[in-house]
């Protein structure tokens, strides 16, 4: 059964301190059905940060992170680069294996976000073990502050901060709505792209747009298969302790 049509509301987005970065942002904010709210400057989201440069140590390191998870392929990271070593950051890649989207190829006027929530669902099938990983790590309050990023900052990048936020029981109507922002990050980043690089090819509509209708898909169709987000990443790898310590050290 198809998920209930969203609406957007309005979320606060964290103003990025970084002038080549567009999709970067604090993943708190939010509230779990519980009541509690998501804890601020533990985790955040962005775009790949390799453009981060010199002059954007001091905002970098005024955020605290301690950790960078960066869920970009082996070959992107070789040809983008990596987040700057900074003193106290771990950097951990972790590629969660899935199929290259050039191998199935958004046809033009089709379901969009149908489109999309298929993809995730391969991720989630392929990728368990590095998605698994990802999750342990944010769970774990001595690697926070967290940033985890992809290219974008979007697609793997938002299965694992929406995973994470339906463990910490935010619904998934918020859910969809923070994956929806990097729309306008995709914008931007446009934006940015015609400006420094006149000429360059306008990526295909899949990787500029997040429809919230393709997170609910994917959670819907998650917890068909799953019975929960938790179920899935149980079956994943992360364990009861795990996913404990996520909810205590991200929730207030």
């Amino acid at each position: 059964m198809a998920p209930p049509a969203v609406t957007v509301s309005a979320v606060d987005a964290l103003e990025t301190p970084f002038p080549a970065l567009f999709n970067f942002r604090d993943v708190g904010g939010y509230r779990s059905r519980d009541g509690r709210t998501v804890r601020h400057r533990r985790l955040y989201r962005s775009d790949s940060l390799h453009r981060i440069d010199e002059t954007d140590q001091a905002a970098f390191t005024a955020l605290g992170i301690r950790t960078v998870i960066d869920l970009r392929r082996p070959t992107e990271v070789a040809r983008d680069g990596r987040v700057p070593a900074y003193d106290g950051l771990t950097y951990r890649h972790i590629h969660p294996e899935h199929e290259d989207w050039a191998e199935r190829r958004y046809e033009p006027g089709s379901d969009l976000a149908r489109y999309l929530a298929d993809r995730y669902a391969d991720l989630a099938r392929t990728g368990t073990a590095g998605l698994a990983e990802a999750v342990g790590l944010i769970a774990d309050s001595a690697n926070a502050p967290v940033v985890v990023h992809c290219v974008a900052g979007k697609d793997r990048t938002g299965i694992v901060c929406g995973l994470t936020l339906a463990v910490l029981g935010v619904p998934d109507e918020d859910i969809a709505a923070d994956y929806a922002l990097s729309t306008a990050a995709s914008e931007r980043f446009s934006a940015w792209v015609r400006a420094t690089v006149p000429g360059a090819e306008e990526p295909p509509p899949p990787f500029l747009a997040s429809p919230a209708e393709a997170m609910m898909l994917f959670l819907t169709e998650l917890r068909e298969g799953y019975g929960s987000p938790e179920g899935y990443l149980r079956h994943a790898g992360v364990t009861d302790d795990q996913l404990g310590a996520l909810r205590a050290h991200l929730l207030d």
